[in-house]
């Protein structure tokens, strides 16, 4: 996949074959989506605020910390959100699936897991989103977050925010198999906000927002004692492994720290087991916290957790609280 993902973002020219195919992708669910609209597909409307948090196009985007940031920023100003998500890489033996911080990553998937121990909040996966989101609404949430949820439309929703990575933007703006977007650009039309992570190095067809991801703590995976930043808890050059939908995200945020470090990037969604953290040199293993979730029943005294944050831009805010007001006065 990696290779591919390099082709979309500088548009190989052995991608030119593959743009009929693309074409017939973007026609197939540009006619799905007006199914939705016309009432053809059913779409069930909860009796509570939902908010969407997706992306357009493959592969990560830093999605998944501003649903925790923005989690926690609706329950300090007294909302009680849930997060819904499908729960990609999990299977349960039984659905809705309540997740904890000590749910296994094999049932409930990787990024739910890492959400309920950021946040404190409940998280609940079903293939089913609606049926998670019942689950939620029972338990007394008064306000959902659909995490990756862009494209399930049979849930209805009151506000869309798309992000997109700043540096990659949209690649060659072209469907699957093509390039790396789910839907066609003109989807950003009808979408209420977008979110650039980290400084845009291309211009959006649409008005967009800003955020940044920034690291906040370095975290012991065996006991989850953390350590600030400045105070790096371990000595010489680490072994750096991602499991995530851009890994050299993740290696730049370590250069950035000036850390050193051999890289291992690994497919998104990556399926870990003890031999993964195993390295002659017994140099220190560092990781995300996505892939932290999936590594905590086998992992070693070396393995080392880098926490990140979303940082908003204060204009993201204030549109989101002027939002929320109006939903609340319908």
């Amino acid at each position: 996949m990696s290779r591919l993902q390099d082709a979309w973002y500088r548009d190989a020219a052995w991608l030119v074959p593959l743009r009929p195919l693309a074409g017939l992708y973007a026609s197939v669910m540009d006619a799905r989506r007006r199914a939705y609209q016309r009432g053809t597909k059913t779409v069930w409307k909860p009796p509570v605020p939902l908010i969407v948090i997706g992306n357009l196009s493959v592969g990560g985007t830093g999605k998944s910390p501003l649903v925790a940031w923005m989690a926690r920023w609706l329950a300090e100003r007294g909302w009680h959100p849930g997060i819904v998500s499908r729960g990609y890489g999990g299977h349960a033996r039984r659905y809705p699936l309540y997740v904890t911080p000590e749910t296994s990553p094999a049932e409930a998937g990787d990024e739910p897991v890492m959400l309920a121990a950021q946040t404190g909040l409940p998280v609940a996966v079903d293939p089913d989103r609606p049926r998670a989101a019942r689950k939620l609404i029972a338990a007394g949430c008064d306000i959902l977050l659909s995490d990756d949820g862009l494209q399930h439309l049979a849930m209805g929703r009151d506000i869309e925010l798309v992000v997109v990575d700043g540096a990659r933007g949209f690649g060659n703006g072209r469907c699957l198999p093509a390039g790396p977007l789910r839907e066609s650009l003109a989807r950003l039309n009808d979408v209420d906000a977008v979110i650039g992570n980290g400084a845009l190095q291309k211009d959006l067809p649409v008005p967009h927002y800003s955020m940044h991801l920034v690291p906040s703590r370095w975290r012991h995976l065996i006991d989850n004692v953390c350590y600030p930043i400045e105070g790096r808890p371990f000595n010489g050059r680490v072994h750096a492994l991602a499991g995530i939908g851009h890994p050299s995200r993740f290696f730049e945020t370590l250069t950035a720290l000036d850390v050193a470090f051999d890289p291992c990037p690994l497919a998104d969604h990556h399926r870990f087991d003890a031999a993964d953290l195993q390295f002659s040199d017994n140099r220190p293993v560092v990781m995300t916290a996505k892939d932290a979730v999936k590594c905590r029943f086998f992992a070693h005294e070396r393995c080392w957790v880098l926490d990140v944050e979303a940082h908003p831009d204060p204009a993201l805010m204030t549109w989101l609280e002027g939002r929320l007001a109006a939903l609340t006065e319908r």
